[in-house]
């Protein structure tokens, strides 16, 4: 029975934060993967399908809204298989590198299920079902990741019936679309359908989108997706769901019934935390399948860590590794700067795009916190009318007083890029994080990254 220092679960974003930081250290590390290539639900069914697929398709729109290309795009067909094959090269490419990342690190890779014997050992069952090695380890990190969460009178074998791991199988482009799910992954995917000039109905089961956002980008959002042509319900929830040969019937508790060719379940996620004999050691989870765990990322049983979507929120690939890359510090140190992952940014990769660093103004307003907003509006940037992209603001929340940086929020075209330039000022202390360094600072010209600038300028103006 071989032995090692650290066995790593999952190859996902949290796991490769974890054996890597593990092995820099010079401990001897396993990963232990049940599917047969490296890199998690992030690579192969998550972020790098879909936000591929979503950069094709803006493509896609960009190049047929241009009157320079009028001619060309005169009935230019394309289908969703062709644009799912846009992602492939890139999950491939992901693949390969992250797999010299473990080789490079002499990080032993073993494809199977992991399931705990006891609290030092686990054993591997092959993908036939057949029972393989037993390895033992003086840590583990589990960092198995998630799934869709699946309600039980759904028939999810229908082949309209879809979540957002079957929709990359999806073998044709459908003439309309109901997404059942309003979160991130539902309007997401609201974005990416209708882009391909799909009806979409987007159900939202509480009363306005991505409630954790700022008041203002949510009004933005909306705005814009139903002026693409969404349809957004709020308020709605499924009394069931009813498949037929020529499409889905989705019926709603008030009464509604909305029939389109595909059903696309995107309400909740379920962490991957059954079937590893976690029970086995003790190990408790929640019902939908969250892992708890302390700050230092280690569950009841001190030397077992669990991070990334396993354990719930955030459930974000940049969150997970980080998580990962802390969990190890804790094994390897004795300790773990958890204030490190403190106002982590959120992408959301909708049309147009949105992310937010800090505090909302309902959040502030809340706990009574003199504020006040600086504006910048895409439209007046040069940059943006050169590209042609003029959907979006930025928006900065900074103390009336002091003039510390509260909080930012982007919409727009690359604000999930946007956003990084505000979060390093955030991340100072004292005088170093002020509104001042955007007034004070030049910035190229022209540029997206000027709209902090603006922003500032119009703020600070509205003190006086």
């Amino acid at each position: 029975m071989e032995k090692y220092d650290v066995i790593v679960i999952g190859s996902g974003p949290g796991g490769e934060g974890a054996a890597i930081k593990c092995a820099k250290s010079g401990k001897t590390v396993a990963m232990i993967e049940r599917y047969h290539r490296v890199g998690g639900g992030c690579s192969h069914w998550g972020t790098i399908p879909s936000k591929s697929l979503r950069h094709a398709v803006q493509r896609l729109v960009e190049f047929k809204s241009n009157p320079l290309f009028e001619q060309v795009t005169q009935g230019l067909t394309v289908r969703y298989p062709q644009l799912l094959k846009t992602a492939e090269g890139v999950i491939a490419r992901q693949v390969r590198m992250r797999h010299d990342f473990y080789y490079r690190n002499n990080v032993h890779v073993i494809q199977g299920q992991a399931q705990f014997l006891d609290e030092h050992t686990v054993e591997v069952i092959t993908e036939t079902g057949a029972v393989g090695e037993r390895y033992q380890a003086d840590a583990f990190v589990i960092a198995t990741g998630s799934r869709p969460f699946r309600p039980d009178d759904i028939d999810f074998t229908h082949p309209r019936v879809l979540d957002s791991d079957t929709i990359l199988q999806l073998p044709n482009t459908p003439t309309s679309i109901t997404v059942y799910g309003a979160g991130v992954i539902g309007c997401e995917y609201a974005s990416i359908f209708r882009g391909l000039g799909v009806k979409v109905n987007l159900i939202n089961t509480r009363d306005k989108l991505l409630s954790f956002l700022d008041d203002e980008i949510i009004d933005a959002l909306g705005y814009h997706l139903r002026e693409q042509g969404v349809i957004i319900r709020h308020n709605e929830l499924y009394d069931r769901v009813e498949t037929l040969e020529d499409g889905v019937v989705l019926h709603l508790k008030s009464g509604k019934q909305l029939k389109t060719d595909i059903l696309l379940w995107a309400n909740g996620r379920t962490g991957n935390s059954q079937n590893m004999g976690l029970e086995q050691v003790g190990i408790n989870y929640d019902a939908r399948g969250n892992v708890k765990v302390n700050d230092n990322y280690q569950t009841n049983i001190h030397h077992i860590y669990a991070v990334g979507d396993v354990v719930g929120y955030p459930s974000l690939a940049s969150a997970a590794y980080d998580q990962g890359r802390f969990a190890a510090t804790h094994f390897v140190d004795g300790q773990c700067e958890t204030r490190l992952i403190e106002n982590i940014p959120t992408g959301i990769y909708t049309s147009p795009e949105i992310s937010s660093v800090g505090k909302t103004e309902r959040e502030l307003t809340q706990a009574k916190i003199p504020y006040e907003v600086g504006h910048s509006f895409f439209k007046s940037l040069a940059r943006a009318q050169i590209t042609g992209q003029t959907v979006g603001m930025l928006k900065i929340l900074f103390h009336r007083e002091t003039l510390e940086i509260l909080g930012i929020h982007c919409f727009g075209s690359e604000a999930a890029e946007i956003i990084h330039i505000g979060q390093a000022i955030m991340r100072q202390k004292g005088s170093a994080n002020s509104l001042s360094y955007f007034m004070n600072t030049t910035f190229n010209y022209p540029t997206m990254a000027e709209a902090y600038r603006v922003a500032a300028l119009n703020g600070y103006n509205r003190l006086f």
